[in-house]
């Protein structure tokens, strides 16, 4: 039996429906490329899914991990601890806001923002405060945990699950002025809020949509005016894809959770963190068990996970890293500044290294049947684009090379006019 049919009988891909169509096989990959068994070389346009900030194979990463497996591979972080762990919480505090105070290690996106709600929740429950209410942003996608289910848009994702689910307060996506969005929110936000969760700047999964940091800053004075804990969804955003380290750099007013996955180990491994402000860790500070943040996973801080996150961090401080991200940012917007009354499109915007371009269809929303016409025409010309339904995005590796990217914009171009 040939390894696509092994992998059809027993292997459960995620999203999308057991009898859908079948998955490509891949050997290896180098740079911005993904390489099949036969030599075929595909552009992967969109990091797989978001991760890989300097490509595939990259030899520093690979290394460090290499380096690391031969020293310590895991060892239990209750009443343990290990050089990779430390240094990365230095690196990483060294980049965040002064606000914060320390890093909590967990294993992917999903779990960065369970922690951070759950931080959020005893942190009023230290303080003898009952607060019950936590409000979230219309279109939010912020995992597939039930406490990151609880606080994301209710959808075909989370339909099955509906009654389990914690109420959350949504306010309106932020367009225009932001009047309305402003308006709910000043409305909702009181004594009895426990946060404010968002993804700063670009809702991710909800269809990369942009919106403005002076609405976000007043969102956020409005919630500290109320002295309600800030939990910002780096998750997508973070290690420059907005343009700087972290989407929350633009505001004005710090949050005081961040975190963040996906890019944090350049695509190498799994891992999440939670970083948490001198605000919030006041309240766990004390010996006492009642406390105490109980929380943790078999491979929290894992060695080779915190190897590959500190070289990635290395390479993203290189001025040679610095200055294709500021290429990509440029050429983003060049593009979209073609595109921006285009008839076939409703919305071309650019945040950094995001792109997203949405299709004008009579079905928008995740199952449009556009989607897959899509996907098809990339992937038949060697081009990895994985559409949010109708919404067309780029969000390449830093390696990516101008030529590469040019050929995107290109065949972008291309479909516009086939279709």
């Amino acid at each position: 039996m040939d390894r696509l049919a092994i992998d059809k009988q027993n292997i459960w891909h995620p999203f999308g429906p057991l009898q859908g169509r079948e998955p490509l096989l891949i050997d290896r990959g180098e740079g911005a490329y993904l390489i099949t068994p036969d030599g075929r070389r595909i552009l992967d346009g969109i990091s797989s899914w978001w991760v890989n900030l300097h490509g595939h194979g990259n030899e520093v990463i690979a290394q460090a991990i290499g380096e690391q497996a031969r020293k310590l591979e895991h060892v239990i972080f209750a009443g343990f601890t290990h050089e990779p762990a430390i240094r990365l919480s230095e690196n990483l505090l060294s980049v965040l806001p002064a606000n914060q105070s320390k890093i909590f290690f967990s294993d992917d996106g999903s779990t960065s923002v369970e922690v951070g709600l759950k931080l959020a929740m005893q942190f009023w429950h230290n303080e003898g405060e009952k607060r019950t209410k936590i409000i979230a942003i219309e279109g939010a996608y912020h995992g597939d945990t039930f406490g990151a289910m609880s606080v994301a848009e209710r959808n075909m994702f989370s339909a099955p699950f509906d009654d389990k689910l914690f109420d959350v307060v949504f306010i309106p996506f932020p367009t225009g002025d932001g009047e309305n969005t402003l308006a709910a929110f000043e409305k909702a936000c009181d004594s009895d809020t426990v946060a404010f969760i968002f993804e700063p700047l670009v809702q991710g999964a909800g269809g990369m949509r942009i919106y403005s940091t002076d609405i976000l800053n007043a969102l956020m004075a409005i919630a500290k005016r109320h002295e309600v804990v800030t939990i910002a969804d780096e998750v997508m955003t973070g290690f420059y894809r907005t343009g700087k380290f972290f989407a929350s750099d633009y505001l004005d007013h710090h949050p005081d959770i961040f975190c963040m996955s996906k890019g944090l180990t350049g695509g190498f491994m799994p891992m999440g963190i939670t970083s948490v402000s001198k605000r919030v860790v006041a309240s766990f500070d004390s010996k006492e068990y009642t406390r105490t943040f109980w929380h943790g996973h078999s491979y929290t801080a894992n060695p080779l996970a915190c190897a590959a996150a500190n070289a990635s961090f290395d390479l993203l401080m290189l001025a040679e890293c610095q200055q294709r991200i500021g290429q990509i940012v440029r050429s983003h917007q060049l593009f979209v500044n073609e595109l921006v009354n285009h008839p076939k499109l409703t919305r071309a915007q650019a945040q950094g290294t995001i792109l997203a371009l949405e299709m004008n269809v009579t079905d928008s929303g995740y199952t449009s049947a556009i989607r897959d016409r899509m996907y098809d025409y990339f992937l038949e010309r060697n081009i990895l684009l994985r559409p949010l339904g109708n919404v067309l995005y780029i969000l390449p590796p830093y390696v990516i090379s101008p030529e590469a990217l040019n050929r995107l914009y290109s065949e972008i171009v291309g479909f516009l006019k086939a279709n």
